[in-house]
């Protein structure tokens, strides 16, 4: 809600004025100000935009912050360093234990390509802390032989990528790193459809399926194992058609009951949908499926009923969904 973000960003406001009192915070209603609403394309509510050495031109867009202390994050990676030097096991540890989640890049020196995504992708993830060490006690200690970057939840190590071949783009880190504020698969819900819409993976898949059938936990386990697979690409959703809340998913959708368990993909940018091809939901279906969505191979999906026959008979043509394009367009 905007009540709640402009609080949270006054807050943020109040206690960086101590700290950084170079950084101004400011907030301006655009209803009226159709000008500076063109001028800097906004085009949602609230929009938060950071601009740098007096310059009007490309400020930077400040996306999915919610809270005042991520706000203070964000902005203290933008204006210093956005990741903490660690020289010592204790010292990576401490980083590691204080929080949930924590990102730590091993390198052999502090001076290559990978060493810069890696702040790069630090500062577009101000949810979580960041650490990087050049330190070969520190790298023995965890194991690791190669440049890599390793996050770790509640501790432990849950995925490791190496980042010495040059190849990994800061958008990509980001979107992988940012999954995992959510669970390998995130049933969808009122409080986990807010997290699954700010982590920035534009690509979600759905499982449409009742939680309590006899066949729930088989089909989960498949769902489960292609998930790790596509983890960055894909965001896999679970949705319980049991519940009666989730109405308006199987509308959009168009699922009906004896469709079920069904599994689509959505595009957000484009809002495309695409439906799995084959009805069995394997490991080996799943992973097609996702594939040839991500080759661009899939075909869309187009809720439509079967073309009547006589559709030409009559002067006014009969539209459905299957031949508007090719007879309007």
């Amino acid at each position: 809600s905007s009540q709640n973000l402009s609080e949270e960003f006054a807050e943020a406001a109040r206690q960086l004025k101590k700290e950084a009192p170079r950084i101004q915070f400011g907030k301006i209603d655009v209803t009226h100000q159709h000008d500076l609403r063109k001028e800097f394309n906004i085009q949602a509510f609230p929009t938060v935009k950071f601009f740098v050495n007096g310059s009007r031109e490309d400020p930077i867009d400040c996306k999915g912050v919610r809270k005042a202390s991520t706000f203070i994050t964000w902005v203290k990676r933008r204006t210093g360093p956005s990741t903490v030097l660690i020289n010592s096991t204790a010292q990576a540890e401490a980083i590691i234990k204080a929080d949930d989640l924590a990102v730590i890049g091993f390198f052999r020196e502090l001076h290559n390509d990978g060493v810069e995504v890696f702040c790069e992708t630090a500062r577009d993830v101000p949810e979580m802390p960041f650490g990087m060490t050049a330190s070969e006690d520190v790298c023995a200690n965890y194991g690791i032989q190669r440049s890599s970057l390793v996050v770790f939840k509640k501790g432990k190590p849950v995925h490791n990528e190496v980042l010495e071949d040059g190849r990994q783009n800061k958008l990509d880190l980001t979107r992988l790193i940012k999954t995992f504020t959510l669970d390998l698969v995130t049933e969808y819900n009122i409080e986990t459809s807010v997290k699954i819409f700010d982590v920035p993976v534009e690509n979600h898949i759905l499982l449409f399926t009742p939680t309590n059938s006899e066949t729930f936990s088989e089909i989960y386990e498949n769902y489960q194992s292609a998930a790790a697979e596509f983890r960055g690409k894909i965001l896999f959703v679970l949705v319980d058609t049991n519940e009666a809340r989730n109405g308006r998913i199987f509308e959009y959708f168009r699922i009906r009951d004896i469709d079920v368990p069904a599994v689509r993909i959505l595009n957000l940018t484009s809002d495309a949908k695409y439906k799995m091809p084959a009805d069995e939901v394997t490991v080996e279906n799943l992973k097609e499926f996702c594939q040839s969505y991500l080759n661009g191979k899939a075909k869309q999906h187009l809720s439509s009923e079967e073309i009547p026959q006589d559709w030409d008979k009559m002067p006014v043509k009969v539209l459905v969904g299957k031949n508007f394009n090719s007879i309007v367009f």
